[in-house]
């Protein structure tokens, strides 16, 4: 295990942080903004994101950065494409300045919005794409990298490769909301496929975030376990997502959220979080619940 990892996992769970798209909608981004480029017209905003998680107990925040790669970025805005160095440096330094000692970077790498089997991208574009944006997230500092919310294995793969160029350690994340029990990413594969999958990639931790809610991830964790002897990572939604009025609406609160998380850790969690719909009050619940689990 990476000394880094092992350090974290030392004195059990890991307390990560939970959502950014709706933390950062909350403060005026736009539906159809895109969030990356806040990194450089709204760092203030970004950065309270950031340290509203410290506060309320994260050991691990994330990034600003999930669609910071060049083939995302061009489908935004081509002005912005060419500024991927920029958005993910000024990401990891926005994260860095709110955690200060109190908590490691795990810079976040997301999905590049294209399907390899459609032939709109090609592997070695999708590479490229993704290891410029790991090399320049690690060139800004961060302590590690997460690949998330991947849906098909093969990018996931992709984006695990690129990251381990770096030498930090790489955390690799699946969506498991596909299939008659929601228990497969949308290109069918399984939580057992995927587990073999990453570990041959060079994975350090693998988990499944977003996607369903909490209780759902149990299972999910628990399948994840019989299939590897890595940490794993888990950041569940607030639920599944409600519109309401226009208004997108997760009806789980922090308390029924952490009520899961004794479950998630005897499933085998090492690092546990939260996804959409999710705030510092949810991160608040998961660290009381694991302290007062500990004792």
């Amino acid at each position: 295990m990476h000394p880094l990892l092992a350090d974290l996992l030392a004195h059990g769970p890991v307390v990560t942080d939970g959502a950014w798209g709706t933390q950062l909608q909350a403060r005026g981004l736009a539906v159809g903004e895109f969030p990356d480029a806040w990194n450089l017209t709204h760092p203030g905003s970004v950065e309270e994101v950031a340290r509203g998680y410290v506060e309320a107990g994260s050991r691990v925040i994330l990034t600003n950065t999930f669609g910071a790669n060049r083939i995302r970025l061009a489908e935004q805005d081509s002005a912005i494409a060419g500024r991927v160095a920029e958005i993910n440096r000024c990401g990891v330094e926005i994260s860095r300045r709110a955690t200060g000692a109190c908590a490691k970077v795990f810079a976040s790498i997301g999905p590049t919005g294209k399907l390899l089997m459609s032939g709109d991208v090609t592997p070695d574009e999708m590479s490229a794409a993704f290891t410029e944006q790991a090399q320049a997230l690690a060139a800004a500092g961060a302590d590690a990298l997460v690949v998330e919310s991947m849906c098909d294995i093969e990018e996931a793969k992709l984006a695990v490769a690129a990251a381990k160029t770096t030498g930090l350690p790489v955390v690799a994340s699946m969506v498991y909301d596909h299939g008659k029990n929601h228990d497969r990413t949308m290109m069918g594969t399984t939580p057992e496929q995927d587990a073999v999958s990453l570990a041959e990639a060079g994975a350090d931790v693998i988990g499944a975030n977003c996607g369903r809610g909490i209780a759902d991830f149990v299972t999910v964790c628990r399948r994840l376990r019989a299939a590897t002897g890595l940490p794993l990572w888990m950041k569940a939604n607030a639920g599944l997502p409600e519109l309401v009025q226009d208004r997108t609406v997760y009806r789980t609160t922090p308390e029924e959220f952490a009520k899961h998380v004794p479950a998630l850790v005897a499933a085998g969690a090492g690092f546990i979080g939260g996804c959409c719909g999710t705030s510092p009050g949810f991160i608040r619940a998961v660290a009381a619940g694991l302290a007062d689990s500990s004792q």
